[in-house]
């Protein structure tokens, strides 16, 4: 068989697989959708920890058996502070509840996320927003799409006219990191139009792809808040890097995804 006839089959192989993957996440949200409306109370760390960790179990319990079947060898990683390298291979990325706690709070931003990275490259991406019913898509050289349609990033050119975006720092997070976290906003906020500051990121990532903000930074991310944003992104025309301007990896301590027209002129703030 011919190499044009084997990446053939193989991409077609891909996009029967991120038809299923999109299914699943759909199925997911909708479990996490009736649990969704009240508030939950907490009173230490502790009862926070274990209200999340229902929903995620209630996330994964549709989750795993059904990604599992559509890739049995791949390796599976659901902590979604995790970062760095993965090993060789195939893995699924997933975030059973990303914005978990916008869920406990009735708030609606929040979603699930499932990623398959092969060979720490991500490959497909299935985003459900379940308060929306959106379903964003991604696939290596085939496009973002939201719900069929394609996605494209904005087109503006100066940063001045600009919506900007970024997620506060992990609980516990290094002083160092927390202090450049408001050092950054602070920069933006006299460069840019507008700063939006909120959790989750990977819903500010679905906005740049989208073309609705023109772009998102944020330091010290892990792979689960990244992965699926990053391909949205990058497929729909978007530019990814650092907050160097070096090529962003999963290992990286910082991570930048804006329009072309207005990346350079973000580097340039975020290095302030």
């Amino acid at each position: 068989m011919s190499e044009t006839l084997q990446t053939g089959d193989a991409a077609a192989s891909d996009a029967d697989l991120l038809d299923q993957t999109a299914i699943a996440v759909r199925a997911a949200g909708s479990a996490l959708r009736e649990r969704f409306g009240e508030v939950v109370r907490y009173q230490s760390r502790e009862e926070l920890m274990r209200a999340l960790a229902v929903n995620d179990d209630t996330a994964l319990a549709i989750l795993r058996p059904r990604l599992t079947r559509l890739r049995p060898n791949a390796g599976w990683v659901e902590d979604e502070l995790d970062g760095g390298a993965l090993p060789p291979g195939e893995w699924w990325v997933v975030d059973p509840a990303e914005g978990n706690v916008n869920h406990l709070h009735a708030l609606p931003e929040w979603a699930v996320t499932a990623t398959l990275v092969r060979d720490n490259q991500p490959v497909l991406t299935a985003v459900h927003l379940p308060l929306t019913g959106e379903t964003y898509t991604a696939l290596t050289g085939a496009g973002a799409h939201l719900d069929g349609r394609p996605l494209h990033v904005s087109r503006t050119a100066d940063l001045a006219l600009s919506i900007v975006a970024t997620s506060q720092a992990r609980p516990d997070e290094d002083e160092k990191v927390v202090r450049r976290v408001g050092s950054s906003i602070t920069a933006m906020l006299f460069d840019a139009l507008v700063v939006r500051t909120a959790v989750p990121a990977t819903l500010h990532l679905t906005n740049v792809a989208a073309g609705r903000i023109d772009a998102f930074w944020q330091f010290a991310g892990a792979r689960a808040d990244l992965l699926p944003g990053a391909l949205l992104v990058t497929e729909a025309g978007g530019r990814i890097s650092d907050a160097q301007g070096r090529p962003w990896t999963p290992q990286s301590e910082s991570f930048l995804a804006a329009a072309p027209g207005i990346h350079t002129q973000a580097l340039a703030t975020l290095s302030r």
